[in-house]
């Protein structure tokens, strides 16, 4: 089961991890498992609240020195943290040249507090964040996707709501997004 939230978004993003030959990446991913279905060189999670990434870069805990990958995920975590901008400049510094940043957030959904609820962010809206945060505008691929239907879902009680390939169109609206995803390239 998945949710109607992310019925466009999990598949387009997988294509966008695939491109890169996930066998070859040194993966850290931010408060999450979505990088777990991929077969990477080597996986590592960091979750909140032992990590901060608003804090800083994260460190070795043996060394202290700040750690360095291919590519750091961030799945629908953007939202609650307190400082996003200065998290966005820490994933930059955490990433080696050539590294990426793959990021999802929704848009138009309800208020879910883990343990806050903060932002909201267009395809736009989300690269703009990634260019304050030191990515060059042109190493930065930004989707959204969303429609009515999909926005009437999400008042429903039971939340988030279980997409329906039946019932549920998943027609894209470009005026209503639900939610976005960026893929950014350190250069």
């Amino acid at each position: 089961m998945v949710s109607i939230n992310r019925v466009v978004m999990q598949p387009a993003s997988r294509r966008m991890i695939q491109a890169l030959g996930p066998q070859k990446l040194e993966v850290a991913e931010v408060s999450g498992k979505w990088g777990e279905m991929f077969n990477f060189k080597s996986y590592e999670q960091f979750r909140y609240p032992k990590y901060d990434i608003c804090e800083g870069p994260f460190k070795d805990a043996e060394t202290g020195e700040e750690r360095r990958f291919d590519l750091i995920l961030a799945n629908q975590v953007w939202e609650h943290l307190d400082r996003p901008y200065a998290a966005t400049r820490n994933i930059h510094k955490m990433l080696r040249k050539g590294g990426f940043f793959w990021v999802a957030v929704p848009f138009f959904v309800p208020f879910h507090a883990a343990p806050q609820d903060n932002s909201r962010w267009s395809a736009r809206g989300l690269k703009n964040l990634l260019i304050e945060g030191g990515f060059d505008a042109d190493a930065i691929h930004s989707e959204q996707w969303g429609n009515r239907h999909v926005a009437l879902r999400n008042m429903e009680e039971e939340w988030p709501p279980v997409y329906d390939p039946e019932t549920d169109d998943i027609k894209n609206d470009p005026m209503m997004p639900i939610c976005s995803w960026a893929l950014a390239q350190k250069t």
